[in-house]
């Protein structure tokens, strides 16, 4: 791929990740994750009564009519996306709201420019089956998630290992680097593709991207394990969510990020 190749291709990454994140009912419009139980409730921002009933969210609409969403199943409802959430068996009901102040604030996205020395060439090592890593949460949960492996890296000189996680989509990262918290968020996340049959593989920190938690409070990240906070500085990928400069967004986000 050539230099202009390269370029093109990170900005259209770009105004995809822009477009995801932005859109009416995108990741910035998450305006809250009400955590539901046996008995039914209202909830701010979501019309009718809502419940948790085994895995599924269960609504009575103000209509009267009743709904069942299972986890992942959303319903559109008077200009709101109510989308049915599940975390280790805990139910919960998210309202998506393209008046939510985290997406009406929002301006971009800044990145780093792109740079190819931060492609770099890794060694997989795959996990043993069955294993899983440790998982913190902003809010404080602990779980569990299946292990991919690790992948033996140097980066300016430095040798680095990324404990990577494996879902249906592949394998993941969450990392924090000597710009976290500064230049850039306080981590961030990275998708992996699928190594060689030797080991080998591309990671590409261009596509280092911003976690949801970045742009609403109301979601509910997994923090970086202990070995992939690294001293180097990773000065690639997106960096930090901009907004009105009037918005008390990123103060409100700054203080629950100290207090986690």
């Amino acid at each position: 791929m050539g230099e202009h190749e390269f370029e093109t291709a990170f900005r259209e990454w770009q105004q995809s990740r822009w477009q995801a994140v932005s859109a009416p009912h995108g990741t910035a419009a998450l305006r809250h994750t009400h955590w539901l139980t046996s008995d039914p409730a209202e909830f701010a921002g979501a019309p009718g009564r809502w419940r948790a009933e085994s895995a599924d969210v269960i609504g009575v609409l103000p209509s009267g009519a009743a709904v069942r969403l299972s986890p992942g199943e959303e319903l559109d409802l008077h200009g709101v996306r109510l989308r049915a959430f599940e975390r280790d068996g805990a139910l919960a009901l998210r309202v998506i709201d393209p008046d939510a102040p985290s997406r009406t604030s929002l301006v971009a996205i800044e990145a780093y420019p792109p740079s190819r020395e931060r492609v770099v060439i890794g060694r997989f090592t795959p996990a043993d089956d069955g294993a899983t890593l440790d998982v913190t949460s902003v809010d404080g949960h602990e779980s569990n998630d299946r292990l991919g492996g690790e992948i033996a890296l140097e980066i300016d000189g430095v040798p680095v290992v990324l404990t990577v996680t494996r879902d249906e989509r592949g394998l993941s990262a969450v990392f924090a680097d000597a710009t976290s918290g500064g230049e850039s968020y306080r981590f961030r996340f990275l998708r992996v593709p699928e190594p060689d049959v030797d080991g080998t593989v591309a990671v590409d920190f261009n596509r280092a991207y911003l976690p949801p938690c970045a742009f609403s409070d109301e979601y509910v990240c997994p923090l970086p394990p202990l070995g992939n906070r690294w001293p180097v500085a990773i000065r690639a990928g997106e960096r930090v969510a901009t907004r009105h400069p009037l918005s008390d967004i990123d103060a409100n986000a700054d203080d629950e990020a100290d207090a986690a």
